[in-house]
């Protein structure tokens, strides 16, 4: 862990919010203090200011009231004292200030401290305003950057009180500014003193708290290493003391937690790495935080490399399912993992990590491979549908000569003991089939035997067409190319009876209304080839070679609906070639496809298999 730079270190913040608080403090209580001053300076000075102009304003008011003081004698003589002279006087005697007006109610300056505005009339609008009755006072700035105290007021005389003048002062209150500029400059002192002491103590007082501090975020660091061996040293017995020694405490019980969590980790690595199942852990956003060895192998990839990618991105869900959906919808699923030349399928199982009510802190995800239980669940399905697809054509059949038997037939002594003989042998046949389908899986190992017999192609052909021709199913129609003569040919009739019926049942499902299928047959060399041709939709030609692969169907869906199930071409194929022949398909998608399938024109002996 890096050094604390200084000047974030606790130390210098203890100091820092120490000064901080003390300049804080004194500079509300300064600024407090200056304003109320100021206030009560202002109003005292303003106070006074109207208490002389009020004497000034009786003292003239009362002078004017004395006529006979200013009145011509009887012998026409004037008097040596007159008004204006007498307001002067007030006026030299009481004020000081820079500038005393008294004027009477025309706007003449009757007294004035500036001898030249006497007998002038004065046009200020304070002193209009005076004559008008009003009483104005404003601190005003002069030219000379001097801050005055202008009042104007009027003198009015009388019970109506009418306005016989006006008095107009202005009066300095610097004094009153620079005894406040004094006081801020000794509170300014007194503020850095405060300071100066108020830091040095903030450091001594700093040191006493950051010491053990200090000492415990070494005792933090070396526990991060794993040494739980070293001791916060105790300065005291108050809360920091306290905090030391449970600091100490704490070191003694981590390591003891310490001891029983690397157990349990032991044994919880032992347990991961020999699971079966492949196990995955992520954190609350989906990250993977854990990965045992079985979950590398199941897909193919080093922890190293999925360490911190996501869960879903890894299994392949971010295009179907959001992170909240997993979270809180889905405990199971199957993921298919194949590709072209492989099947692999794995059952995912989804489990939150989460404590008692508290949030979700993350996902468990277990994984178990169920390729090979799938593929036999698979099979069994398709299985169960391939026994009914076989048992259908016969069942058919069955259904057609017993209809014909219940519309009469049975009255005819000739017709009704060959429907039943053929019923007969249907219902044979079928459980001829049953059994042929449930040793399927034997065929592989030939753990069975044909039973070989020689017939002719031709009449045998002949009759299995004939069957079909009954069931005049959709209008189709069998076209037939066969030669004349006989076609001598070893095979079991029971089995190659099976083969044309799956892929004569095959060509009737998928040609249209009113189609043709046509059967040929011809010799090539020690072969005869039989070829069924029909009209229907045919198969893409990157399928064309899959079809006779085991529970391949080209249309899953339009199988099901009609019945296919995708085995019996694949037990064609093994019939055929355990006849000796080979049989393939050839096919336009649009335009119909072609089976055909080849038998040798030697003899087999009996019982080969």
């Amino acid at each position: 862990m890096d050094k604390v730079n200084f000047f974030k270190s606790i130390h210098v913040k203890f100091v820092l919010i120490y000064v901080l608080l003390i300049l804080i403090a004194m500079q509300v209580i300064s600024v407090y203090f200056i304003n109320n001053l100021e206030t009560d300076l202002r109003q005292n000075f303003t106070k006074s200011l109207y208490d002389r102009v009020n004497l000034l304003e009786f003292n003239i008011e009362q002078k004017m009231k004395d006529e006979k003081r200013y009145k011509k004698t009887e012998e026409g003589e004037e008097s040596d004292v007159t008004l204006e002279g007498d307001i002067q006087a007030l006026i030299d005697e009481e004020f000081e200030e820079k500038e005393v007006q008294v004027l009477n109610k025309e706007g003449i300056v009757l007294a004035s401290s500036n001898p030249r505005l006497l007998g002038q009339v004065s046009f200020n609008p304070k002193i209009k305003l005076a004559l008008e009755g009003t009483v104005d006072d404003e601190v005003m700035l002069t030219p000379e950057g001097e801050r005055v105290m202008v009042l104007a007021k009027p003198i009015k005389i009388g019970t109506n009180g009418s306005t016989i003048g006006a008095i107009y002062l202005e009066a300095s209150i610097e004094s009153i500014f620079k005894q406040i500029q004094r006081i801020n400059n000794i509170l300014v002192t007194g503020t850095v003193i405060a300071l100066i002491i108020t830091g040095l103590l903030g450091v001594f007082l700093a040191r006493t708290i950051t010491r053990p501090m200090a000492d415990m975020r070494k005792q933090a660091l070396v526990m991060a290493r794993g040494d739980f061996s070293r001791q916060v040293q105790l300065y005291g017995d108050d809360e920091i003391g306290q905090l030391a020694m449970t600091f100490n405490n704490l070191t003694k019980k981590l390591q003891e937690a310490t001891a029983i969590t690397e157990s349990e980790r032991r044994k919880l690595r032992s347990v991961l790495t020999y699971m079966t199942d492949g196990v995955i852990a992520t954190d609350r956003d989906g990250a993977i935080i854990l990965m045992n060895d079985r979950a590398e192998e199941m897909l193919n990839i080093s922890r190293q490399n999925a360490l911190g990618t996501s869960l879903m991105e890894l299994l392949r869900l971010n295009t179907n399912y959001t992170w909240e959906e997993l979270y809180n919808e889905y405990e199971s699923m199957l993921l298919d993992f194949s590709t072209d030349d492989l099947h692999y399928v794995v059952r995912a199982n989804f489990s939150t990590i989460q404590k008692d009510d508290g949030p979700i802190n993350g996902l468990i995800c277990v994984l178990h491979d169920v390729t090979e239980q799938e593929q036999i669940d698979n099979e069994r399905r398709e299985f169960v549908f391939n026994v009914s697809h076989e048992l259908r054509t016969p069942l058919t059949t069955m259904r057609s000569y017993l209809e014909a038997l219940a519309d009469g037939a049975w009255q005819d002594d000739n017709i009704a003991p060959r429907f039943l003989e053929v019923t007969q042998n249907e219902t044979e046949r079928m459980i001829r089939l049953v059994t042929d389908l449930l040793q399927l899986s034997k065929m592989d190992s030939k753990d069975y035997r044909f039973n070989f017999r020689e017939i002719d192609l031709v009449d045998f052909l002949n009759g299995i067409i004939d069957r079909f021709e009954m069931l005049e199913k959709e209008n189709i129609e069998l076209s037939r190319s066969l030669p004349e003569g006989v076609i001598p040919v070893q095979m079991d009739t029971d089995k190659m009876t099976q083969v044309l019926d799956n892929i004569i049942s095959n060509a009737m499902k998928y040609s249209p209304e009113g189609g043709t299928i046509a059967f040929t047959v011809s010799i090539i060399g020690r072969k005869v080839k039989v070829s069924i041709s029909d009209q229907g939709v045919g198969i893409p030609k990157n399928n064309v070679s899959k079809i006779f692969d085991r529970f391949f169907r080209v249309d899953r869906a339009r199988s099901r609906d009609i019945g296919g199930t995708g085995l019996g071409l694949a037990i064609a194929k093994e019939i055929v070639l355990a006849h000796g022949g080979d049989i393939w398909a050839e096919s336009e998608w649009g335009q119909g496809t072609t089976i055909h399938f080849t038998l040798p024109l030697r003899k087999v002996r009996e019982g080969q298999q």
